[in-house]
């Protein structure tokens, strides 16, 4: 496991499977985001865990490669300093200070090793008693060649919130040659290609059209997830929503 020294800052982010679903969908039981590595030694494990989680359609999964290793000899082809950036957030947010790949994110609020199933199945359980979390309803569709998001209210007193908009692509195999992991081809599921604040949600029903221009070329599906906080510091997930297949 590596681990990351380094002053915190702030952002947020959201999961997804690999299985086509509608928006109809039931509500997902947990958002997994794993942050992973190129050039870590100990991620493929956890990247293979990781594609056997999405199988299961109660489960959002999302993979987010950081950049924060590339200096070992081998740049991350799919890392962004965004999803480094997010990583590093989450933690401010815990106050743990703990960042490291494989690093699982469990419903925005809890961490843990992320090639240890039976750990982030725990925490899956205890993230589940937090009041909020994933109680909202947010339902994508598409409409032409843009999409619609549709959030529920929320019984919860001064619910509010922030909608992060995330187009995947559902799997992405990379040979390394250089670093830690020279000679290995690691495969990648619901891998994120961009995340978007699109706008507040104070707690209220409502619905809000997204132009396509939020996705990338490469798209071929879209997470949404609606999380506790402000545009730059997310935390809880209060509802998620996706859509594969575009």
């Amino acid at each position: 496991m590596k681990y990351f020294a380094a002053s915190l800052v702030v952002s947020s982010l959201f999961a997804m499977p690999a299985l086509a679903q509608s928006s109809a969908s039931a509500k997902p039981r947990a958002v997994l985001e794993l942050y992973t590595s190129q050039g870590c030694s100990s991620c493929p494990p956890a990247d293979r865990l990781f594609g056997d989680l999405a199988k299961d359609s109660s489960l959002i999964i999302l993979t987010l490669p950081v950049d924060y290793w590339d200096y070992l000899g081998w740049k991350d082809t799919l890392g962004h300093p965004s999803f480094s950036y997010r990583q590093k957030a989450y933690a401010a947010m815990r106050s743990d200070r703990q960042v490291y790949t494989p690093q699982a994110v469990i419903n925005g609020v809890a961490h843990a090793v992320g090639s240890q199933r039976n750990s982030i199945e725990a925490e899956i359980i205890k993230t589940r008693d937090h009041s909020g979390t994933l109680s909202v309803d947010v339902a994508v569709e598409k409409v032409g060649s843009d999409f619609r998001v549709k959030i529920s209210g929320s019984s919860l007193a001064g619910a509010s919130g922030h909608v992060w908009v995330m187009p995947i692509v559902r799997t992405r195999e990379v040979q390394i040659g250089r670093g830690e992991n020279t000679g290995r081809t690691v495969s990648y599921v619901n891998v994120v290609r961009r995340v978007t604040n699109v706008g507040a949600w104070k707690g209220e029903a409502m619905t809000m059209d997204i132009p396509a221009s939020s996705m990338t070329p490469d798209a071929e599906g879209v997470v949404v997830l609606l999380q506790s906080g402000t545009d730059k510091k997310s935390s809880q997930v209060l509802g998620a929503g996706r859509l594969m297949g575009l």
